[in-house]
């Protein structure tokens, strides 16, 4: 069975801030940024399953 890397996803924090950093063929970069990890988490977790339904 041969692997496809989907999405690279980086978390980084900023000040007070916690930012997701996601890079998709399908999306292309783009960032998340919340107060708390759960926030952004949501966010990225939304937004890549809406993403990735079509596949």
């Amino acid at each position: 069975m041969e692997e496809e890397i989907l999405c690279n996803i980086e978390f980084v924090k900023l000040n007070n801030d916690i930012v997701a950093r996601v890079q998709s063929d399908l999306g292309g970069p783009r960032e998340y940024k919340a107060l708390s990890f759960e926030e952004v988490l949501e966010q990225l977790v939304s937004d890549l399953q809406e993403e990735f339904e079509s596949i």
